[in-house]
């Protein structure tokens, strides 16, 4: 059975056992029980999973991600490209903090709902780096041990950390260098491996945190499900054909409707495959056969922004983590949403082009801000859906980026290789 498949089973089965248990033995010792000690354990067990991988998996990718650049031989064209990914991804997020704290989806909720929701949070968050002072907080951007500061929940140490050495690698050229540079490609498979194994158990985890969720909340969580999947989608068609239009048409000198119509079939398959790594081939045939790109360029572009570019991911982060502040009543100042601006920022440059990547980051940025990482059984059962969402707009936003890049390159590295037609 297609993963999807046993995700949406296990869905519907946790919420509808768990709303049943709360209108049939609301209070009864027996659903205490098996809260307490069968399903919140199970969930419990799904969620430490997800934390156990976020260190090697976040290291490794953003490190990675950084040293693929070649900075020093491809400086023009990286230093484009990274100015556009921090840029856009900063308004994507923006757009979706924005809808969240206009729309508040999570908002509305009883005040005994959302107390017994405060109540399913077991595991202790990650301290806020610096404290509330804003010098503490810029000084604590730099761990004096990093080892240190994974160990401790320090990933905003962790995160400058892993730029600093992945900018380190990109301009050193030894033997060595090189050596490391493999290790940390075998550290990212196998942590992308152990992940897959993890998101086989998600039925399981996500079934059992639901049930914990709706035996103690009832029919009262669906409506902010809804609302929460209704923010998301709103703010993910924004960015795509607001934000994208007016990027391709003002930085990249392209008609917006023409650049939709030669990037169709990219969408469509990010759309089904919810992957940009698996996107990656269409997205390269249609930047160099429809929209005429450099090759170089296009290369350059779509193979970094598969991995950096997450556009979409950085959107869903914010929204996810805004939205669970205010299922469990976390009042953040906007101080600390702005770190969660640029924790989301930093996330999509290290989110992973696979389905799901999100999620370890999501629940590292929860910790840092103190909101219940329990709460991401409520996002976990829409996700499928909504990654597709995503995944289209950090493709399609890979591809503005390449049309931004191109722009100013030779002309004659735009036209298309003899006798091949271009994509439908």
């Amino acid at each position: 059975m297609p993963s999807h498949r046993r995700m949406l089973i296990a869905v519907v089965a946790g919420a509808v056992l768990g709303a049943l248990a709360n209108a049939l033995g609301g209070g009864a010792p027996w659903l205490d029980v098996a809260v307490r000690d069968v399903a919140q354990p199970i969930g419990q067990l799904f969620i430490r999973l997800l934390f156990m991988l976020v260190v090697p998996l976040l290291f490794s990718a953003l490190v990675l991600g950084v040293a693929d650049l070649e900075l020093r031989h491809l400086g023009r064209l990286g230093a484009r490209m990274l100015g556009y990914t921090a840029a856009v991804s900063s308004i994507a997020v923006l757009i979706g903090v924005t809808l969240v704290n206009v729309l508040g989806p999570g908002r509305g909720l009883p005040d005994a709902v959302r107390e017994a929701a405060r109540g399913a949070a077991t595991i202790k968050p990650a301290p806020l780096p610096g404290g509330d002072s804003v010098a503490g907080f810029v000084l604590a951007l730099v761990p004096d041990n990093p080892v240190k500061a994974a160990a401790t929940g320090d990933l905003m140490g962790l995160i400058v950390f892993a730029l600093l050495f992945g900018v380190a690698l990109a301009v050193t050229d030894t033997p060595g260098a090189r050596t490391l540079k493999a290790a940390l490609q075998g550290l990212y498979d196998v942590s992308m491996k152990l992940i897959e194994g993890v998101l086989r158990l998600a039925p399981l985890g996500v079934g059992a945190l639901l049930f914990v969720m709706a035996a103690r909340l009832g029919a009262a969580v669906v409506r902010p499900i809804a609302a929460y999947v209704g923010v998301v989608v709103l703010g993910l068609a924004l960015h795509q054909f607001v934000v994208y239009s007016l990027s391709v048409k003002l930085f990249g000198g392209m008609s917006p409707r023409a650049f939709f119509s030669g990037v169709r079939l990219a969408m469509v398959t990010a759309f089904s495959t919810a992957s940009s790594s698996a996107t990656l081939p269409t997205a390269l045939r249609v930047a160099e056969e429809n929209l005429r790109l450099p090759r170089h360029v296009a290369r350059f572009v779509l193979t970094a922004g598969s991995a950096m570019n997450q556009n979409g991911s950085a959107l869903f982060e914010g929204v996810t983590v805004l939205f669970l502040a205010q299922v469990y009543g976390v009042e953040l100042s906007l101080g600390q949403q702005a770190i969660a601006v640029g924790i989301a920022v930093l996330a999509g440059i290290g989110t992973a082009g696979v389905p799901a990547a999100s999620m370890p980051f999501i629940a590292m940025i929860l910790g840092v801000l103190g909101i219940p990482v329990e709460g991401i059984g409520l996002v976990l059962g829409v996700d499928r859906f909504l990654d597709m969402c995503r995944t289209t707009v950090n493709v399609t936003g890979d591809l503005a980026a390449a049309v931004f890049v191109a722009r100013g390159e030779p002309a004659e590295a735009t036209e298309p290789a003899a006798g091949v037609p271009p994509a439908p």
